[in-house]
């Protein structure tokens, strides 16, 4: 579960809150590219502006439609309570796993943190992957930090920012001295995968890959099996994708792509996040023939 490709979709949605049915047809074409895990309810998937209610409706559609497939589900909120909470209703809804992250308004301790890790394993019956971004949750964690809570015998993968090549592997490394063995480490940030797969990740946490999945499912693919001239070549075809991520922020250019595929009736973000002007969505639209081609 915690290696190789997560694929994380937009979680749609519409006049009633979540739309179950499109999820669950984004999910089957998950499953259908052959992707290794799903992640439902991370960043690209709105977790951090939907209601309780919500999440599980959406956390339910997804295990359904996912079959055979492990679903990891974001169980991030900013209190300790609300976690738990969710951590009740991902595994109510089958779960294989979970994500969690620590968000936080008030600057926590490392022993807040700590703690915190502590308690939601207490909770959960399922393995957990550790969210790390301290750019979305204000929450930097150390090696100590990391180490202490590894430890934990749910966690079972962390999910690091991405970074240049040698910077990511250089981090990967230095973890590995610290975290047992038996704990993945995986990369978010899509520009920088294929280096990061290449230089001794074990898995790719990917916004791309939820919603062009076969791009994604090839990039790792070719990153497994040690072949750097087609994972570069693939990942040169994504590039101005991922240039747009970071101008404009994946969550805001993924809600858009699913609509211009078809996948979505409407962009799935939720104010006071706001939909991209359309100078930017017609930026998107001309770029898609060379991010969707298979060569």
């Amino acid at each position: 579960m915690f290696t190789g490709l997560s694929a994380f979709p937009v979680t749609p949605l519409d006049d009633d809150g979540v739309d179950s049915g499109r999820l669950s047809r984004l999910v089957e074409r998950l499953v259908g590219a052959g992707v290794d895990s799903i992640g439902a309810l991370g960043s690209t998937g709105s977790y951090a502006y939907l209601s309780p209610e919500e999440r599980a409706v959406a956390a339910r559609a997804v295990v359904s439609a996912a079959g055979e497939v492990p679903v990891i589900i974001g169980v991030g909120a900013l209190t300790l309570s609300d976690v738990l909470r969710n951590v009740d209703a991902a595994q109510a809804a089958g779960a294989s796993g979970l994500l969690v992250s620590v968000m936080t308004y008030q600057p926590l301790t490392e022993e807040e943190v700590v703690t915190f890790f502590e308690d939601v394993a207490a909770r959960s019956s399922v393995p957990i992957c550790v969210y790390d971004n301290p750019g979305t949750t204000h929450v930097t964690f150390t090696d100590a930090m990391h180490e202490h809570i590894a430890a934990l015998p749910q966690v079972r993968s962390i999910k690091l920012p991405g970074a240049p090549g040698p910077t990511f592997t250089d981090r990967v490394r230095l973890l590995r001295g610290v975290v047992p063995e038996d704990v993945t480490l995986g990369v978010s940030g899509d520009a920088f995968a294929g280096d990061a797969l290449l230089g001794g990740a074990d898995v790719w946490y990917s916004v791309v890959g939820g919603t062009l999945p076969e791009p994604a499912v090839a990039l790792t693919r070719a990153a497994q099996r040690g072949d750097r001239a087609e994972a570069d070549a693939i990942a040169a075809r994504l590039a101005p994708l991922w240039e747009l991520f970071s101008r404009y922020g994946s969550y805001r250019v993924v809600a858009h792509l699913a609509v211009l595929l078809g996948l979505t009736d409407t962009v799935a973000v939720r104010r006071p996040v706001r939909p991209l002007a359309d100078a930017t969505v017609a930026e998107l639209r001309a770029l898609l023939p060379g991010v969707t081609a298979t060569r």
